[in-house]
């Protein structure tokens, strides 16, 4: 819905509860046009039905007012006495049309100071659940959201199986565009697959204001901006479409800036030419065919059997991560290892007396590769060596033509075009580009972007396949670690990694845990809510 559509619909609403509640206001004591002020009413009515005022900002906020919304209707209904399970029933299944019934079919008077305490043990645990959500809802949306890493393209910075706690604020929490949907889930019910939001109606985008701007080398969650890798690939296949606040959720390092000119040179980054200083607790990590004498850890056979090698090494803890390591079992060996190996740990490889050879997979690019962006772009690119690509920037210009078109395409189209309910489309003729039928030879960007990788160069879906990141799509900031499993362990405490839990993801110098400092603060918390229930009870 575009912003003229929300202030119709917004109207019609005012429209509605004022026809529905005028009466109940007049019985309140109030003035009837108190009722057709937009906001200004919804503060009176919470007076009405002795509530806070800033109830009202709830109203407003969205996912949360799906839950306030038949709060207040409820509340509004039991201020003139209709309080029965029936009631309740008939106010939240009319979506509140009950009250046009209360407010011309009956002469119930306002209940001025009715006790607002729940009537049953059942509505007491109902309320308080309630608003344990809007609570966490608001927290999730706005401020702090967990996240949980799934793969290991940021390892050894970030492990497979780190949870984390991700900040809204750093950056601006993004509002949401999608109005009907499940508090706190993404984009599907668990256990169902089902779809947990509505596609429609949808609010534009719109982000609050943050205090930091993405640095560079910015460890970053961001809504992954492809709904599908194949309309990168393949220009013809159809997308999957989701709204921008329900697409995946990725975390990258962000190695290239608005503005920035980049390129990848043996799997190393360069910006305008200087080669990427990475703060001291990244470690790129790369992938190499090592050839030994004896198997370098223990194999696990699943059920296919199929061997894979778990990450805790048994020979020397060489950091090898288990997702492409596979190992080819023999008798005598030799063995060979697909591994993705650190600077560190393929010096303490390369001077085991086991190694036969450690050799560096060079990934050599070729005309035909479409697995990297863009798609028959015609550069001979790949993972290890790619680009110069420049990186847009808000209110810069670039050259459309044929050729430089397949970087931007997407960008005018989609990041710029229906993502904000714009029609924008790009065909190419010969020598000629048009937007919307109209020749186009420059183009202004209205937006940031920015080039996310992770530390795994050669085991890391990133910018190299998709693109470019809109800000758009910036979810937040990664700042604790606040707790951490090892699948490759068995039995819960054993697979904790202590050591991870409650750990900063920036700063530099060693990895410390703060655990205890929070540990501690937990107990004062519950230290002093025990004793104050305590003075309040030897009062009473």
């Amino acid at each position: 819905m575009t912003i003229t559509q929300w202030f119709i619909f917004f109207l019609a609403i005012q429209a509605i509860h004022f026809l529905g509640t005028w009466k109940l206001y007049v019985r309140a004591g109030r003035q009837a046009w108190e009722a057709a002020v937009p906001v200004y009413n919804a503060v009176v009515l919470m007076k009405i039905i002795n509530r806070p005022w800033w109830w009202t900002i709830l109203l407003f906020v969205p996912i949360v007012n799906l839950i306030m919304f038949p709060v207040v209707w409820t509340e509004t209904a039991r201020s003139y006495g209709f309080n029965t399970y029936k009631d309740t029933a008939l106010v939240v299944l009319t979506c509140g049309l009950y009250l046009f019934y209360i407010n011309y079919a009956t002469d119930a008077p306002h209940i001025k100071d009715r006790d607002l305490a729940p009537k049953s043990s059942s509505g007491e645990w109902v309320s308080s659940i309630l608003f344990a959500i809007v609570a966490a809802t608001i927290v999730h949306t706005y401020f702090m959201q967990p996240f949980t890493i799934p793969t290991s393209s940021l390892e050894k910075t970030l492990l497979v199986g780190d949870y984390l706690f991700v900040s809204k604020f750093h950056y601006g929490a993004r509002t949401p565009i999608t109005t009907v949907a499940t508090p706190m889930l993404h984009d599907a019910i668990p256990y169902t697959g089902a779809k947990s939001y509505s596609s429609s109606p949808e609010l534009p985008y719109f982000r609050l204001p943050g205090f930091q701007k993405i640095k560079r080398n910015d460890i970053v969650v961001f809504s992954w901006p492809v709904d599908t890798l194949t309309v990168i690939t393949d220009p013809t296949s159809k997308s999957i479409y989701k709204p921008v606040d329900k697409k995946s959720n990725y975390v990258k390092r962000c190695v290239g800036l608005p503005g920035d000119s980049l390129e990848v040179r043996g799997g190393y980054v360069y910006t305008n030419g200087v080669k990427n200083d990475l703060p001291d607790r990244a470690r790129l990590q790369f992938s190499y065919t090592v050839v030994s004498k004896n198997l370098l850890v223990k194999p696990i056979k699943d059920n296919r059997g199929q061997y894979s090698i778990p990450t805790d090494l048994v020979s020397g803890r060489y950091e090898i991560s288990d997702i492409v390591l596979a190992a080819q079992e023999s008798q005598e060996g030799p063995y060979i290892h697909i591994a993705q190996i650190s600077d560190a740990s393929y010096e303490k490889l390369k001077n085991n007396a086991s190694i036969i050879s450690i050799t560096l997979d060079e990934h050599k690019g070729d005309y035909s590769n479409s697995n990297l962006f863009p798609a028959r772009s015609g550069h001979n690119w790949s993972v290890q060596n790619y680009g110069p690509i420049y990186i847009p920037q808000e209110g810069k210009t670039v050259s459309i033509t044929p050729q430089t078109i397949p970087f931007y395409k997407r960008i005018i189209e989609v990041y710029e075009g229906s993502e904000f309910g714009i029609k924008q489309n790009i065909q190419v003729t010969g020598t000629e580009v048009t937007l919307n039928g109209s020749p186009i030879t420059e183009y202004t960007f209205k937006q940031d972007y920015y080039w996310m990788m992770g530390d795994n160069r050669h085991n890391s879906q990133d910018a190299r396949s998709w693109g470019y990141t809109p800000y758009t799509h910036v979810v937040g900031k990664p700042v604790f670690v606040w707790f951490s499993l090892d699948a490759n362990k068995s039995g819960f405490f054993n697979s904790i990694r202590w050591d991870r839990v409650f750990t900063t993801v920036g700063g530099d110098g060693k990895l410390t845990s703060y655990r205890y400092h929070f540990l501690g603060l937990i107990l004062l918390y519950f230290g002093f809510n025990f004793f104050r229930k305590k003075k309040k009870q030897s009062k009473a």
